[in-house]
């Protein structure tokens, strides 16, 4: 019996042993890991002309992603994220505003509208979003305006043309007899 006591003390004698073994290997080996021999050369990553990166890309690459998807609300939160880290952003202000006319919020789509053009000017593509938008509310006078608007500026865009093709077909839909009368 005395040699089966003396026997387990050293099976766990061995065992503690071989645990410290293990932990000090590790400690060895993550302290290589920590302290690596620095480069020859200087960092390529560190080069801030290799690599131009706007605060704003990836809430700007989402909210696309998720209006085309027709996400609307999901790409709202993209782009108001987008705009508070680069006010400047116009394809954000642009995006905002889109996905707000998405969301029936016309009011903050209008603001959003002013913004980006405070930023770009009135481009072909603001003109077109803003007579969308004015299509989606009903006001089918403001729409055309500034459908034709932008019409004058790009007449080869198809975009735009398919818009006014569709105002033209919504103006013949929603005509009503003059009694109406069902």
């Amino acid at each position: 019996m005395g040699r089966l006591l003396v026997w387990l003390a050293c099976a766990i004698l061995a065992t503690a042993l071989a645990a410290c073994e293990t932990v000090q290997e590790a400690t060895v080996r993550d302290a290589a890991v920590v302290a690596p021999v620095a480069p020859a050369g200087p960092d390529p990553v560190q080069e801030p002309t290799d690599v131009k990166y706007y605060a704003s890309d990836e809430p700007v690459r989402m909210g696309l992603e998720h209006f085309n998807r027709g996400n609307y609300g999901i790409a709202n939160r993209y782009f108001r994220d987008a705009v508070e880290k680069a006010p400047k952003d116009l394809t954000a202000w642009i995006g905002l505003a889109a996905s707000y006319d998405r969301l029936r919020r016309f009011d903050l789509a209008d603001q959003a509208y002013a913004q980006a053009i405070r930023l770009g000017g009135e481009t072909v593509q603001i003109l077109n979003d803003q007579g969308y938008s004015y299509m989606l509310r009903g006001n089918l006078h403001a729409a055309r305006r500034k459908f034709e608007k932008a019409y004058s500026l790009d007449p080869g865009n198809p975009v735009i043309a398919n818009n006014l093709e569709l105002l033209n077909g919504s103006r013949k839909f929603i005509e009503r007899p003059p009694n109406n009368q069902p």
